[in-house]
């Protein structure tokens, strides 16, 4: 039997709480929420079938942690779910819901530190080369690759771009990034071509008659 902490249905209201309070309070952005999300959904699903209905202490995380192990996850994922973990019992405890900290003394699995991968600058010419110039679709993707190239955006950045974001003449692009936090990004001039050839002669034959306020866009406006 999982060690828990009494209260009936605690720990889905306890995550809820926590999931409002990095949509509303901390103003996370989505992506990051539904990380969490998905990261404290499986700790639910185990605290189910261990037939817990409270929250989980220092006893019963550590199993938690032990399973994790044990299901063959890589110490990045385990990582990530230890990270979670630790943010959310951090909320409760402030909130009063938790007497203490079951993760405060929880060791985060050694990862091995990758050398970063990049591309040489044929590689880049190769990629940036690659859409067919000739099609609506190659326009729009050449584009969005150039975009990437010139202002080094995330890919959630880059799909979330706006019309009204781009300021093409003053070269700059507005993004709100993670933490719903603004900044403008500096657009190269060959991005700035390409994109203004997007919108010029490709975006509308894309959309067919469809309005997005979005500046990449799918057949369908999305």
């Amino acid at each position: 039997m999982i060690s828990c902490m009494k209260g009936k249905g605690a720990l889905a209201v306890a995550v809820d709480s926590f999931l409002d309070f990095c949509r509303i309070e901390k103003g996370l952005a989505p992506n990051s929420i539904s990380a969490y999300a998905r990261d404290l959904a499986k700790f639910l699903s185990w605290a189910d079938a261990g037939k817990c209905a409270g929250i989980p202490d220092a006893e019963g995380v550590r199993a938690f942690v032990d399973s994790l192990y044990r299901s063959g996850l890589s110490a990045r994922s385990i990582a990530r779910h230890l990270t979670t973990l630790r943010n959310c019992y951090r909320f409760l405890l402030r909130e009063g819901v938790v007497a203490a900290d079951p993760t405060a003394l929880l060791p985060l699995p050694r990862q091995w530190q990758n050398i970063p991968k990049y591309l040489n600058s044929e590689e880049i010419n190769r990629l940036l080369g690659a859409p067919d110039a000739s099609k609506p679709a190659g326009l729009r993707d050449r584009a969005m690759l150039e975009l990437l190239y010139s202002s080094g955006l995330r890919v959630s950045e880059l799909c979330a771009v706006q019309l009204s974001d781009l300021n093409l003449d003053l070269g700059v692009v507005r993004v709100m990034g993670k933490g719903r936090k603004q900044r403008l990004i500096p657009v190269g001039r060959c991005a700035a071509t390409a994109i203004t050839q997007w919108l010029s002669s490709g975006r509308h034959l894309v959309l067919r008659g469809k309005s997005s306020p979005a500046a990449f866009v799918t057949s369908r406006g999305g």
